[in-house]
């Protein structure tokens, strides 16, 4: 396996190869796994097997979805190979090769390196999942401005491979190598497993006697701005925090954690103030307060009380904070050359004062006309991540997803970090309109210290070999403007070195970004707008060979082999979504068996696309209260309280626990329904009404249809059309260890929302996994395997689990594949994270 990059001029053009040899006497199955920076387009792939290439072909997505469509109703396999992690894309193509056959596999990825805290970072995925007997990174960086720093490191790198690195730079060039034997893969001396596992990053800068570098290369130009030693411009950010209900908990406390330190970064040049929303809007303080260290005491007391409440009033929020910094603006509480800067964080939907995010936008727009910066935070999956997008893209901001993980304190920490420098606002890049063509975007509300602007464009005249530009911008003490130029001869001198260039790489720069900036435009765009600028956009990516959100690359694969299309998409990230890969069979078991939660208590995901199920346990003490589903759109939560043995078992010393109680409420139907062995309650209002497990009985009201069987389950409508059984398990009443528990199956889950989480809910709109080298383990019965899910590789066990729907006594047995330590890696965050206070 070898990963090959180039860069020159911040441009990165990266090629994998791996190449692998079926050594057996049978046919086997190979997989090409790899993931990508989210920022790279895949450009090439292809599949060289006994000396014939397959290549991948990039089409429209409509015309590629057709081909794939085709193959599916053939009866054919077909693969559709993509996902999402945080930082990555996962690419993936398995193909079944004959014995003593070799396959070859080439992947092209290409993106411009972006400039962060005054460096450029180029990021690998290191996974080879086996020892490789060839693996090799090799990292070639060609700047003409001269490189001034380069450092190389791998999470997995341990002292022994820390000298296997090796890295050179002089003048121009730069060299990073690592290419570990077989040995040193090793996790230990004869171990099988690979050390190889996680992010190898390269890092650079490069002179600037100037604040710009211009290049000139067969009718087009890059220039890239970046002024160094200005003096720090004040800046007047309002934090605005979502305090809602569903914000309690681990959220609130990274939030006050994140904060406290954001605090001791702040200014004292600058201006702050904190907005909370819940169903009402609280501000720390009516205007923006000056950083002095006795307002940060004082607002250090503030944050540290910030607890939640209510609703999400996102409009009233926002609104807040806007007429805050323009009172700030007219009374001239703020200094005139100062960077204006909105934070929101929010983890849900808007659902108090204007929920309409349509409505919402279009005032924010209005309300901002283009003088502040709106940056988004969405914290979770609850979000309508486009909204927030869409909202802060139109107000010249960015959104970001903080992850819900124990590291979320960090990731609004570094957000922060990233605008916490403003040198320069409302940036120009004047270039001579009758000369030069396609410009892509060149004035920037704000530039930050340690970044970097990238403007390209194309000149109407080939042959034109001269540039000047017109820059402007206005900073801390007075306004920047000077005129800078440069011709293609310099830029020929610069470039001698041939073997760095790889094609017209500006003109490829060029589409890069011109590309990266139409579909951010498209994001807020509407009607026409979007329509032009989605073709102009789509011709860009066929052109250039692109696969973005517009096209699709067609793998083909050959015939004699397994006769198996697919395809390669480009993941957004405001869409999680995943597709079926294979039609499943009618007879499957598992595929009638619905999300559901029993025993002690066993989880039980169904995969129809696999035909199989994925399985785990929740291990706590009793009393514990999980959050099974939430969903914030339909306002229906489930939650299910732990009981436990009457006392530990004698020969396993074990207490085992299992759900004691169920309870099921819809907000927005005021509605409860709490059920126990023994009996059932619903709640409306202050209103409420008991059963017994010995009615059979139908009760209909106010959007909730409840039937209980006698003895054997219940079966509960509410509100969308979701469904839910719960089944009663009942023990002989004298015997010494066990006592009676519930079961809760969830039946037509595609009624809730896409913003669904909890324990159970975050499965409701699918997931994808691969099984890959399966192997006996400590059960003979029970084989071990490996799992990809979620870009995570885990192992899991071959086991059963019951499904006592229709049988409540004896069960029928679901095969399915065992997640261990409380479905770690298969579940979002950590199980901690799903414990609530309380039933509702």
């Amino acid at each position: 396996m070898k990963i090959d990059s180039k860069v020159t001029s911040r441009f990165a053009h990266n090629v994998i190869t791996s190449r692998a040899v079926n050594r057996g006497n049978v046919h086997k199955e190979v997989v090409f796994d790899v993931e990508l920076p989210k920022t790279a387009f895949i450009t090439n792939f292809s599949m060289t097997i006994d000396g014939v290439t397959y290549p991948g072909i990039i089409k429209e997505k409509e015309a590629a979805k057709k081909q794939y469509e085709k193959a599916v109703s053939k009866g054919q396999t077909a693969g559709l190979v993509k996902a999402s992690g945080r930082k990555t894309e996962k690419f993936t193509v398995s193909v079944n090769i004959k014995a003593g056959s070799k396959v070859t596999f080439e992947l092209t990825y290409e993106e411009l390196l972006k400039r962060q805290f005054g460096k450029y970072e180029m990021f690998i995925k290191v996974k080879p999942k086996q020892l490789v007997k060839d693996f090799e990174i090799a990292v070639n960086i060609f700047e003409p401005q001269g490189i001034t720093e380069l450092e190389a490191e791998g999470t997995f790198i341990t002292n022994d491979l820390q000298n296997i690195i090796k890295k050179t730079f002089s003048e121009k060039k730069g060299h990073v190598s690592f290419k570990p034997a077989l040995d040193q893969q090793r996790t230990c001396a004869n171990c099988s497993q690979s050390v190889l596992d996680g992010d190898f990053t390269v890092r650079y800068d490069v002179k600037r006697p100037t604040p710009d570098s211009l290049q000139i290369v067969n009718g087009y130009f890059v220039h890239f701005f970046a002024p160094t030693n200005l003096p720090k411009l004040p800046k007047n950010v309002i934090f605005i925090i979502d305090i809602s209900g569903s914000m309690s908990g681990r959220e609130i406390q990274q939030t006050r954690e994140a904060l406290l330190k954001i605090l001791d970064d702040i200014k004292e040049d600058d201006f702050f103030n904190f907005i909370l929303f819940g169903s009402d809007v609280h501000t720390w303080k009516e205007t923006l307060i000056k950083a002095t260290p006795e307002n940060l005491d004082e607002a250090r007391k503030f944050v540290r009380s910030i607890d939640t409440e209510g609703m999400t009033n996102l409009y009233g929020g926002i609104m807040r904070g806007i007429d805050m910094l323009n009172d700030a603006h007219e009374g001239k509480l703020v200094p005139k050359r100062s960077a204006s800067i909105i934070i929101m964080l929010t983890d849900g939907q808007p659902n108090v004062g204007i929920s309409n995010t349509q409505d919402i936008q279009a005032h924010v727009k209005k309300a901002i006309e283009g003088k502040y910066t709106l940056y988004n935070l969405g914290f979770g999956y609850g979000v309508d991540y486009n909204f927030l997008e869409k909202m802060a893209l139109e107000n010249k901001g960015l959104a970001r997803r903080i992850y819900p993980d124990s590291d979320a304190a960090l990731q609004l920490q570094g957000f922060y970090d990233e605008v916490s420098n403003p040198m320069l606002t409302d940036v120009e890049l004047n270039y001579p309109e009758n000369e030069i063509s396609d410009l892509t975007k060149n004035s920037f509300k704000h530039f930050y210290d340690g970044s970097e602007i990238v403007v390209a464009g194309r000149f109407i005249d080939n042959n034109q070999n001269y540039l000047a530009v017109d820059v402007r911008g206005e900073g801390a003490n007075d306004a920047l403007s000077y005129t800078t130029h440069q011709d293609a001869e310099q830029t020929a001198k610069a470039f001698q070195e041939q073997e760095y260039i790889f094609g017209e790489y500006i003109e490829r720069l060029w589409a890069y970004l011109t590309l990266e900036q139409l579909l951010e435009k498209r994001i807020a765009a509407t009607g026409e707008e979007k329509e032009n600028l989605t073709a102009e956009a789509l011709d860009l990516s066929l052109k250039y060979k692109f696969v973005t959100p517009l096209t699709s690359m067609v793998v083909t694969k050959p015939e004699d082999y397994d006769n198996q299309d697919g395809i390669a998409d480009k993941p957004t990230e405001g869409k999680v979504k995943f597709d079926a890969v294979i039609a499943p069979s009618a007879q499957s078991p598992c595929l009638q068996t619905p999300l559901h939660i029993d025993g002690d208590p066993h989880f039980i995901v169904p995969v129809p696309q696999k035909d199989d199920a994925i399985c785990f346990n929740i291990n706590e003490n009793p009393g514990t209260v999980l959050n099974l589903i939430s969903d914030p759109v339909t306002g229906i939560t489930v939650n299910g309280e732990l009981i436990g043995d009457k006392r530990a078992n004698n020969d396993t010393k074990i207490q085992n626990t299992y759900f004691g109680k169920i309870g099921i409420a819809n907000k927005y139907l005021h509605l409860q329904l709490i059920v126990t062995p023994e009996k059932i309650t619903i709640k409306n209002g202050n209103e409420k009404t008991g059963f017994t497990w010995l009615d059979s009985v139908t009760v209909q009201q106010d959007g909730l249809t409840l039937t209980i069987n006698r003895e054997k389950n219940l079966v509960l409508s509410m509100g969308s059309g979701v469904s839910f059984v719960i089944v009663l398990h009942q023990v002989w009443k004298k015997h010494p260890l066990h006592q009676d528990f519930l079961g809760l199956y969830v039946l037509e889950s595609d009624k809730l929302s896409e913003q669904t989480h909890g324990l159970l809910g975050q499965f409701f709109h699918g997931i994808d996994f691969t099984i890959l080298e399966l192997h006996p383990g400590s059960d003979p019965k029970k084989p071990d395997a490996t799992m990809i899910v979620k870009n995570k590789e885990l192992t899991v066990t071959r086991g059963w689990q019951k499904d006592y729907r229709t049988d409540p006594k004896h069960g029928v047995d679901i095969p399915c594949w065992f997640v261990h330590n409380n479905g770690a890696g298969l579940i979002d965050g950590v199980h901690t994270d799903y414990i609530v206070s309380s039933l509702f």
